[in-house]
């Protein structure tokens, strides 16, 4: 699935993922491959994702963390769609 991270100075991301986790307003939640369409609000935590083919641009890579394969970052909040096997967060 593609997973774009869009903030309001710019898209930090747009990439494949096999996982998404986000933090919803009623708790953690992630989303596979061909999940079923969704909308959300995101509260403060960290959007955590993996894929083997992940691309970051260079200039944004400091803002994401690697631990072993699985990226994260931070937000304070945001909305999350899915749909068509794409997940675009708007975050702050």
């Amino acid at each position: 699935m593609i997973l774009e991270i869009v903030t309001p100075e710019a898209t930090l991301l747009n990439t494949n993922v096999e996982l998404v986790s986000v933090p919803g307003i009623n708790g953690e939640f992630q989303m596979l491959n061909n999940h079923a369409p969704i909308v959300s609000l995101l509260v403060e935590g960290s959007i955590k994702f993996k894929g083997e083919n992940v691309n970051i641009e260079n200039e944004y890579e400091d803002k994401f963390t690697n631990n072993k394969g699985e990226y994260s970052i931070p937000i304070k909040s945001g909305t999350i769609e899915m749909r068509e096997n794409k997940v675009i967060i708007l975050a702050d």
